[in-house]
């Protein structure tokens, strides 16, 4: 075993080595370890954060809501996607696979909320919606400090300017976070 997987999580091994495989041959990773039942029956919305070992951001993309037919289909493809497909960066290359680190957030169901008062930023994601626009916001980020700042960041990456604040609609999620 390398890369530490003594101490990856499950979840962060499957989307490492789906990154790994993905930028050293091009080919989809099938698990060749056993996956928790709850991985393999449960779906759930995924998002896969890819940083440089220096804390840098490398990629990050995910579902709200599953599209994939459990879990472990949603982290390899989220994997695949956040090294490849996320328009901030160029994909991933095989030379820098070992200056990666991975964390996985498996998302709870959102739920609708009246307002920001509900929302806490340490133990919340957000969604904001207006429209046919609609931008997330992971839970507990480094420098995200007020509930007010979050919806902010979720509404730019939203594209929906901050004079519509009085019109979005607002929903909050928990996750489980894999390193």
């Amino acid at each position: 075993m390398n890369n530490g997987e003594n101490s990856e999580s499950i979840h962060v091994q499957l989307a490492r080595k789906t990154v790994e495989l993905f930028a050293r041959e091009g080919a989809y990773y099938t698990p060749d370890f056993p996956l928790p039942e709850d991985m393999a029956e449960r779906k759930a919305g995924v998002f896969v954060s890819i940083h440089k070992k220096n804390g840098d951001l490398r990629g990050c993309i995910g579902t709200i809501a599953p599209v994939q037919k459990n879990i472990v289909y949603e982290i390899i493809h989220n994997a695949i996607s956040a090294s490849n497909e996320d328009s901030r960066f160029p994909p991933v290359n095989a030379g820098e696979l070992s200056e990666l680190a991975y964390s996985v957030d498996v998302l709870e169901a959102p739920e609708p909320v009246t307002s920001e008062q509900e929302l806490d930023p340490q133990k919340y994601g957000v969604i904001v919606s207006l429209d046919f626009r609609r931008g997330l916001l992971l839970p507990a980020l480094e420098g995200v400090t007020s509930a007010s700042e979050q919806i902010s960041i979720a509404m730019r990456k939203a594209g929906i300017p901050l004079s519509e604040r009085p019109h979005i609609k607002l929903k909050r999620f928990t996750v489980t976070r894999y390193h």
